[in-house]
């Protein structure tokens, strides 16, 4: 029997606890005259207390109240149609989607008055609509009394409708950003204080705040669903990162964006290393139940109108359905289905509104500045786009369904949805939030919070809320838009309230090329500020100035997608030299600086 002095406690695991002997992913730095380490940029520094045995269960909670507190300060100014007749913005459709879906029949709900905000997302949307209805109608019923509350401007209601995004996000995004920065940091293995400091760097971000906090939508709800697709493929579960998928895109159809990447990752799972049909077949199943079930209250609450009576008769039929090659029997008890159906389509992917409707960074926003592509049919624009499309996309594809690795599909998501954004028809200044999320949790990986990867993550999110300023200023967020992002910037060390990020003989820094292109181009977009708030475009170009950011923008924007596609090209093992040794480690850090 051993004695009592023989016996040793367990040691601590430090690199679970944040232990500084195992910080090597980009959050200290040597200082050059002590040699003691310090904090690269000031996030570390404010989060530095929680560095040592501090438990995640006592930062997470500070992280969130502090999130929270910036969310819920921006939804006190103004939103999207604030005192904007006719229309009033973004907050009316919101609102309005909401009294239909409470008062309407569900077979009238993609048919209603489609020149006044007529529902134009998918059924999650409807289903998330009518819920925020009935509670909000249950609180002040004039909120959403249907054709009496259009325009409302009520400050009670402000504050429901700030409130049902705050608690959705909350209910939804948060918990599925918290749970994938965790696997992910420990797929890429970083430690519990770099995956927190990367926690409040995603969780901050402008764009995001602003758009769904200030000008008023519910990105994150969609956002959410696909990080909790992601947390699934980085834990080894493929059907339940079908089942989320699907929620992303029955709530928004610009989860699209990220669809490619995930076929491409669930189909080389199933091939690679060797060919699995029962998983092939397994996803299949669960996806397609999947959509069933998500369409299954749509349709019942169609079959149950037919029940009561409520006719179909005057409602318009869909130019998919009156281009079906085979003649329906209208008589049939299956056609209002096959009809509220082909509507949904018709509402959701709106290919009449043109290749793009207000200023936005890609191809086709640059191009019209130059050569007036309104001057070519539509369905000619439409087959560019899904050319250019197509090619932009399918390298990182190629890449992720070949390398099908937990640890690729950040930068295949990134690049993929770059590729969208850049070249797709009907591209919104909006959804620069797609690629922005994916690449943004790059900085819970391996080297993440390295100034090679924390400048291009930073320049990309600056660069992001910079395009959206035109639409920001409309709304009347100009301060919330400045004190967002440059409190952003100065947490990471970004330009243009901090350099730490550029400095010379920092950890993981950057080469000289890239450091003068990254600094032009913030150049730029300050410089453009100074000129649009003090000088007035010329009575003969109105739109100078906006032209100018979206070519700006369309440029950077380019740029971060090639970078995150030759980053993805490394990362996945085919750019590495396999003879091994020496060299290639020095090419590996080489690559890395860029």
């Amino acid at each position: 029997m051993a004695s009592p002095h023989q016996h040793k406690p367990r040691r601590r695991r430090k690199i679970e606890e944040g232990s500084l002997a195992h910080v090597t992913h980009g959050t200290l730095d040597l200082d050059a005259q002590t040699h003691a380490r310090k904090p690269a940029f000031p996030l570390v520094a404010f989060l530095w207390p929680a560095k040592g045995t501090v438990s995640q269960w006592v930062t997470i909670p500070l992280i969130l109240m502090t999130a929270g507190l910036f969310r819920w300060v921006t939804g006190l100014w103004g939103y999207s149609g604030l005192r904007s007749p006719p229309m009033h913005g973004d907050f009316e459709a919101q609102r309005h989607w909401m009294e239909i879906t409470k008062h309407l029949p569900v077979s009238e709900w993609y048919f209603h008055d489609l020149e006044w905000w007529g529902l134009d997302y998918p059924p999650l949307t409807a289903y998330h609509s009518w819920l925020l209805g009935v509670i909000g109608s249950a609180i002040n019923p004039d909120w959403f009394a249907l054709f009496k509350s259009r325009g409302l401007d009520d400050p009670s209601l402000k504050i429901y409708m700030r409130a049902t995004a705050f608690i959705s996000e909350y209910l939804i995004y948060i918990p599925a950003v918290i749970i994938f920065l965790r696997r992910y940091s420990r797929v890429e293995r970083v430690n519990v204080w770099e995956a927190s400091i990367a926690l409040v760097a995603v969780l901050m971000q402008p764009a995001t705040i602003l758009i769904d906090h200030g000008h008023f939508q519910y990105n994150t709800v969609m956002l959410g669903f696909m990080l909790a697709s992601m947390s699934s493929m980085a834990a080894g579960r493929p059907l339940w990162s079908c089942v989320y998928f699907v929620g992303a895109l029955g709530f928004k159809q610009m989860a699209l964006f990220y669809a490619p990447a995930v076929f491409a990752y669930l189909l080389g799972i199933c091939v690679f290393p060797k060919v699995d049909l029962m998983r092939l077949l397994a996803i299949a199943v669960v996806t397609v139940l999947s959509f069933a079930l998500l369409y299954l209250p749509f349709l019942l609450g169609i079959l149950y109108d037919m029940y009561r009576g409520i006719s179909l008769e005057d409602f318009p039929i869909p130019p998919l359905l009156a281009s079906f090659p085979v003649p329906l029997d209208e008589k049939s008890w299956f056609y209002p289905i096959i009809l509220e159906l082909a509507q949904t389509v018709h509402r959701i992917f709106p290919f009449a509104r043109g290749i793009f409707e207000d200023k936005v960074a890609n191809i086709w926003c640059a191009i019209h500045t130059f050569h007036k592509l309104h001057q070519y049919s539509g369905p000619l624009l439409q087959r560019a786009a899904l050319v250019a499309t197509s090619a932009a996309i399918a390298p990182p594809c190629l890449i992720l369904f070949f390398k099908p690795r937990k640890e690729l599909l950040p930068l295949a998501l990134t690049a993929t949805s770059w590729g969208f954004f850049l070249c797709s028809y009907q591209v919104h200044e909006k959804n620069v939030l797609l690629p922005l999320l994916p690449m943004t949790v790059l900085l819970s990986g391996d080297g993440g919070l390295l100034p090679s990867i924390r400048s291009w993550v930073g320049l990309a999110n600056i660069l992001g809320v910079w395009t959206m300023f035109p639409l920001l200023k409309r709304d009347g967020l100009r301060v919330p838009y400045l004190v967002i992002t440059l409190l952003w910037a100065y947490l990471l060390g970004l330009p243009p309230v901090s350099f730490s990020a550029y400095h010379e003989g920092s950890t993981g820094g950057l080469r000289l090329p890239t450091k003068i292109l990254h600094l032009n181009i913030y150049l730029a977009m300050v410089g453009w500020h100074l000129v649009e708030a003090f000088v007035p475009p010329p009575t003969t170009k109105p739109d100078l100035w906006t032209v100018t950011n979206v070519l700006i923008g369309f440029g950077g924007f380019g740029i971060c997608y090639l970078w995150c596609l030759c980053q993805l090209f490394w990362k996945s093992g085919l750019m590495q030299v396999k003879s091994g040794g020496a060299g290639e480690e020095k090419d590996k850090a080489k690559f890395k600086t860029l």
